[in-house]
């Protein structure tokens, strides 16, 4: 993708470093719009998004309103996350970029659509999922 906004972007390290921070925003925003809620699901994206990155994604889009998140177990606290509205209004920009790299990215390559229902309130209960 940098091939293509190449252009457009500086070449300096803070460039190349925004780059990255909204890929990873961008496809965190993704998968929660595919309805995984917590941190050990969204951990487990296929791209493998370090631990790290995650933790610190999940608190900018917090800071910046585009989710939040609720306690679902108490000791250890763990949290499921969610898509505010502004969040989910990305929903229709990442569509949009989807469509325009099918249609002019060879071999662009999507994962399965998400299921049109909402995962509001939804208890998460898998053992693995870690507290961010």
């Amino acid at each position: 993708m940098r091939q293509i906004f190449a252009p457009l972007l500086s070449d300096s390290q803070f460039a190349r470093h925004s780059e990255q921070s909204h890929k990873w925003s961008l496809l965190v925003v993704r998968d929660l719009l595919r309805g995984n809620v917590t941190y050990g699901e969204l951990q487990n994206s296929p791209e493998g998004i370090p631990t790290n990155i995650l933790a610190d994604r999940l608190k900018r889009l917090e800071e910046a309103g585009l989710i939040a998140k609720s306690a679902y177990q108490e000791h250890p606290v763990r949290y499921a996350y969610e898509l505010t509205e502004k969040g989910k209004a990305l929903g229709d920009v990442l569509l949009a970029l989807v469509r325009w790299g099918k249609k002019h990215i060879p071999g662009t390559r999507t994962l399965e659509s998400p299921a049109p229902h909402s995962v509001r309130g939804r208890k998460p209960t898998r053992k693995q999922d870690r507290k961010s």
